[in-house]
């Protein structure tokens, strides 16, 4: 028996290829294997940039005497969570229902038909707190396994018949309408820290999404109070040691309510989602400080996160030596007053400590502080803040580096595209939209490939061996669609209605309920389908929003009729939910507005065009190009002429088109900008 991670493409399992446990990838054989031998099957789930998962790790599954008995009682699977979220999904849910939270690392125990009977998620090597040791977990299993074995077959039936009940039906609902887009602003309100901003208590997430949907609400109906949270949300978060005030980007959620100390992990969709927020942030207010955060999260993301063949990794670790060699959180980016005066003096230590929030007893471990920007230091010098950061930087790039997750996500590969395109427009950076394009053109040589069916991860430009699930789809075809609007290139239109003709195929079940599997997928214990945004868009979602603007662009009914049968759920969620729907309600925005279909006949990057892109309409769809063979391209700009030989704007929504217009400001009027 060996370990047999080596021949995977994950990194977290990579990361595991060495232990002296006798690990299985997720496969038909290793639960072969387990019925062979009469044994149960150790499931563990994690990520490669996942503090906990490397703690278990090094305790447990590194530990040779651990590893002996796990290899002579089970057989272990391990399975990264980002390459199969369908599997982690399937018994994260099991885990919540049965012991009231979730989370990684996940250790699941399951019969031979992949069952499971015993949960849990961390367990440490002695016992502390209550909680048994992982040495305990692994013999008391054994004993019910060889002891028990029908009681335990009985709960492991009974698990998976409560899951089986819980299948979703929400289609057929009808759609969300103004009532229930108040009712979820509402709720928004009453959850809205007034002193902090965000949402709820700690730990805080970057709530990205519900941002969008305030954005698009104050954009469609001007409700003030609206665009004062979304406004006050970011900035609170841009001048927290959330953001990275050096290097740019996010990390992954704020420890408390303050946004003062972060869990370090960098990840790719959170960047993206929040470069393309603080981006339409600007459009709708001209804030410096949202262009500043759009471009500096862009230079970010290109910066660490691209890969050689020009795809988007997924994530930085937490974790990194520190001076004395330690592996500890947050290393990289913490600064005590002494390791300030070491690079910059005396002078302009004082300056930055006081700039950045440093302080004597630090405000996150060991007297070492998260750089922020608190905001009691008066006017300040901007060339000298310029200065000090730039000596900082170079200081810091000199540490050892956080590890990277180096896979390639297709879906928020896709949410970087869309990032990309519309910053590099926005702010005349065609050096990021190229970066888009490229990123684009990997999802369709690799992904896509031979198959003509999206898979989920790549690594050094090859494909993994897992199926796209429907966030792939909604969230590729969301980020095609976007590369499309500013590029004038038809392609990224068909392509993405190329995988959205596979979402009505293979996703869609009765009534316009989704699935975040294909139908023809591998077969779990139940068929996952999770329609609330968490961290990133739902499939749900992803394809509500993206079938949406496809529809909008091609006049497609049954892409208009597929998205409105999604949509259900929202109404249903919405009030109730608002925090975990947000992309919901930014595509019922969008819905709710139309959305608007701008046509321009003229020339891509010219006045017209930029003009389109910047309107705050929600949703609103924009093909540009010129010439014969534009309709070709856009069905929009079929029988669109020019009006006295100049470039000319067409807007229509719901059927019914305002008078062409070859005046950018006109234009403006229309598009809310």
């Amino acid at each position: 028996m060996a370990n047999r991670l080596a021949q995977t493409t994950s990194p977290y399992l990579l990361q595991h290829a060495d232990n002296p446990v006798d690990w299985w990838p997720w496969s038909p054989e290793a639960f072969e294997e387990a019925r062979k031998r009469g044994v149960p099957v150790l499931l563990s789930v994690g990520y490669a940039s996942c503090h906990w998962c490397h703690v278990m790790a090094h305790e447990s599954f590194e530990d040779d005497d651990t590893a002996a008995y796990l290899n002579a009682h089970f057989v272990p699977v391990k399975v990264d969570r980002e390459e199969r979220p369908d599997v982690d999904a399937v018994y994260m849910e099991a885990v919540q229902a049965a012991t009231g939270h979730g989370g990684w690392p996940m250790t699941v125990f399951l019969t031979p038909d992949a069952e499971p009977f015993y949960f849990g998620t961390y367990f440490p090597p002695e016992p502390r707190h209550g909680s048994p040791s992982f040495q305990q977990v692994l013999e008391g299993v054994a004993t019910a396994w060889t002891d028990r074995r029908e009681e335990v077959a009985e709960v492991a039936g009974r698990i998976v018949a409560d899951l089986a009940g819980r299948s979703l039906v929400h289609g057929g609902d009808g759609v969300p309408g103004e009532s229930e887009v108040a009712q979820a602003l509402l709720g928004l309100t009453r959850e809205y820290d007034e002193q902090h901003g965000g949402f709820g208590g700690a730990p805080k997430f970057p709530p990205a999404m519900a941002v969008e949907f305030l954005l698009r609400h104050y954009a469609r109906t001007g409700a003030e109070g609206a665009l004062q949270m979304a406004a006050d949300t970011c900035a609170a978060m841009a001048r927290g040691g959330i953001y990275d005030q050096l290097g740019g980007g996010f990390a992954r959620y704020s420890v408390d309510r303050e946004w003062i100390v972060p869990h370090f992990e960098k990840m790719l969709y959170d960047n993206a989602l929040l470069c393309r927020v603080y981006a339409h942030l600007w459009r709708a207010t001209g804030s410096d400080e949202a262009r500043r955060i759009a471009l500096e999260t862009a230079d970010f993301m290109v910066r660490e996160l691209r890969t050689a063949e020009g795809g988007f990794a997924s994530a930085l670790d937490a974790d990194s030596e520190d001076a004395e060699g330690r592996h500890v959180e947050g290393a990289y980016y913490v600064w005590t007053p002494e390791q300030l005066r070491e690079v910059l003096g005396e002078d302009d230590a004082a300056f930055a400590a006081a700039y950045f929030g440093v302080t004597e007893e630090g405000t996150f471990e060991e007297g070492a502080s998260v750089l922020r920007l608190p905001g009691d230091t008066g006017p300040v010098d901007a060339a000298r803040v310029a200065g000090v950061r730039a000596r900082l930087l170079a200081a810091r790039d000199e540490r050892p580096h956080p590890g990277r997750d180096d896979k390639v996500v297709a879906a928020w590969n896709g949410l970087a595209i869309a990032a990309l395109a519309e910053t590099g427009a926005y702010f005349d950076r065609p050096d990021l939209v190229e970066r888009a394009t490229e990123a684009a053109d990997l999802l369709v040589r690799v992904h896509l490939g031979e198959v003509a069916r999206l898979t989920r991860t790549s690594k050094d430009g090859r494909a993994g061996d897992n199926a796209g699930v429907l966030e792939d789809y909604g969230d590729v075809a969301e980020g095609f669609l976007a590369l499309a609007a500013v590029t004038g290139e038809g392609a990224w239109l068909e392509f993405a209605g190329f995988l959205l003709d596979i979402v009505l195929e293979q996703f869609t079940g009765e009534g316009g309920q989704l699935y975040d599997t294909a139908h023809d997928a591998e077969q779990l214990i139940r068929r996952p389908q999770d329609p609330t945004d968490s961290a990133t868009p739902s499939g749900w979602t992803a394809a509500a929003g993206a079938l949406l603007s496809y529809a909008a662009y091609t006049g497609s009914e049954a892409h208009r009729t597929a998205a409105e049968g999604a949509l259900g759920v929202v109404k249903a969620l919405g009030p109730r939910v608002p925090r975990f729907v947000g992309w919901g309600l930014a595509v019922a925005e969008a819905l709710l507005d139309g959305p608007r279909e701008v046509a321009v006949a003229g020339p891509v990057g010219g006045e017209l065009h930029r003009t389109a892109l910047l309107g705050r309409a929600p949703g609103a769809v924009v093909a540009a190009g010129e010439g014969p063979g534009a309709g070709a391209e856009f069905p929009l700009l079929v029988d669109r002429p020019l009006v006295g030989g100049e470039p000319t704007a067409y807007v229509c929504r719901h059927f019914v088109c305002d008078a062409p217009t070859t005046d950018a400001g006109e234009l403006a009027g229309k598009l809310g900008g």
